[in-house]
């Protein structure tokens, strides 16, 4: 039997890989928030031109609005550390995945990915295998996304 993989309106698979301090990470922690959920490797040039125009994006709209998690996809933890020294004065969300649950729940099987996840934790846009041509469409939908109320059921912090 076939699995089918998260899309536009489907709940976020919850498991976001853990953070340089060990402990898990979880889209359920940021409800409210627009979440940005990258997968990233050192081997992906593109990728890491992409982490800091998304630090600077989630700076420009504030940390209590969008939160981007990075998740490193197919990558040692310690080049995945070397990353999280040199992105240190970022408030990027670095997290790994070294049994590869959370690229497997969200589908990945190559790089770049981005899943954007609505304030209400549903799946809003997913791209794969994008580059700078998609930089109109993908501010366009987080502008989008960032616009929509906080749902009734919670409070952005």
């Amino acid at each position: 039997m076939a699995t089918t993989l998260p899309g536009s309106g489907d709940p976020a698979p919850s498991y976001l890989g853990r953070d340089a301090n060990d402990h898990d990470v979880r889209v359920e922690d940021m409800h409210g928030k627009v979440v940005v959920v990258t997968f990233w490797a050192s081997w992906c040039g593109y990728c890491l031109k992409e982490l800091p125009i998304l630090a600077n994006v989630q700076k420009l709209a504030g940390a209590n609005q969008l939160q981007v998690v990075a998740i490193s996809y197919k990558e040692d933890y310690n080049n995945f550390r070397q990353i999280h020294h040199n992105l240190r004065k970022t408030d990027l969300l670095l997290t790994y995945d070294t049994k590869a649950a959370a690229s497997a729940a969200y589908g990945v099987t190559g790089i770049p990915h981005m899943v954007m996840i609505g304030r209400d934790g549903r799946i809003a846009y997913v791209h794969v295998g994008y580059d700078e041509s998609m930089l109109d469409t993908i501010a366009s939908e987080l502008n989008t996304l960032l616009a929509a109320p906080v749902p009734a059921d919670t409070h952005a912090p």
